[in-house]
């Protein structure tokens, strides 16, 4: 077991583990440490504790200090730089007609480097601007091509919920998102209502996963014949995943009618899965190919970084 403590440098930003030596460090608190890009200000996001060697990547760095007063006006001082840098920056790539949308200018707090977010298309050749701007800044500079997910969790917005994007607020890491999540929710394959603001399938829609997984498991499949604990026998009309409710096409008196049941009224055989492709019409099928496709350029972008 080693003793360490999670900084993070940004908001929602991955967390680092460090060694808080001697140092009384709690959550909350501003620490400087030494990272691969520099000198670092980062802000800790738990108390001191004990995890397994084999969750850290050694060799396990130190807490340099306890932020200063010092220490936080020049954070405040780099944050204004940042904005001139941003400016600065954006002028010299319309001189140079590079097709590039610059997203954030960030320091290192060692002022050591100025590192410059952008996406693009395809590969940009930014070499005479990157000279262009250290003959500006003095210091090393750094370009680097992001995908559309980092985009747009470095500028934040407000999802189709109403809420501050979860990239944005608490998710510190990008998790695997499939078409095979929206089909298990009974959600719409319509790009449209299934990306979020990044035009990338929603994150969110991980977050419910395991408990529709769950909860489907228990109930029939749309089409499946059932017999209820009244002995009338039917088919599957649809399903409630949520309240674990059944409606069912049965037969009274000749006359067909729709019977509201719960699960455990229903005695059925279960059967494998569909397939995410069964039952499906052509518009669907189109949907479906589109999120496919929305899907490899999410990977192939990160395959770029």
């Amino acid at each position: 077991m080693v003793k360490v403590i999670g900084v993070r440098f940004r908001t929602a930003g991955k967390i680092y583990f460090f060694d808080p030596l001697a140092f009384e460090i709690r959550r909350g608190d501003h620490v400087i440490v030494e990272t691969a890009r520099g000198i670092e200000y980062g802000t800790v996001v738990g108390d001191p504790r004990e995890i397994e060697e084999d969750r850290v990547v050694q060799p396990l760095k130190p807490v340099l200090r306890i932020a200063t007063k010092r220490d936080m006006e020049q954070e405040a001082a780099n944050k204004q730089k940042e904005k001139d840098a941003f400016k600065i920056c954006l002028d010299k790539i319309k001189k140079h007609n590079l097709e590039m949308k610059l997203i954030d200018a960030e320091y290192t707090f060692d002022n050591n480097k100025v590192l410059f977010y952008f996406t693009a298309d395809g590969r940009i050749d930014f070499r005479e601007l990157v000279k262009d701007l250290a003959s500006v800044f003095k210091t090393r500079i750094e370009l680097r091509q992001i995908g559309v997910r980092d985009e747009t969790k470095i500028l934040g917005g407000i999802g189709i919920c109403g809420r501050p994007l979860c990239c944005h607020s608490h998710l510190s890491e990008f998790v695997p998102v499939s078409i095979k999540m929206a089909k298990e929710q009974n959600l719409s394959l319509n790009p449209t209502k299934i990306s979020g603001v990044c035009g990338r399938l929603m994150c969110c829609l991980k977050h419910e996963e395991e408990t529709y997984e769950y909860l489907n498991r228990k109930l029939p499949n749309v089409g499946d014949f059932v017999t209820a604990d009244d002995g009338l026998k039917g088919e599957v009309h649809s399903v409630n995943v949520l309240r674990q409710l059944v409606k069912v096409i049965v037969e009274v008196d000749d006359e067909k009618e729709i019977h509201e049941y719960k699960v455990e009224q229903l005695r059925f055989k279960r059967r494998h899965k569909k397939d995410k492709n069964d039952n499906m019409s052509h518009e669907e099928l189109k949907e479906l190919r589109e999120l496919e496709k929305l899907e490899k350029q999410e990977k192939d972008a990160k395959s770029k970084l």
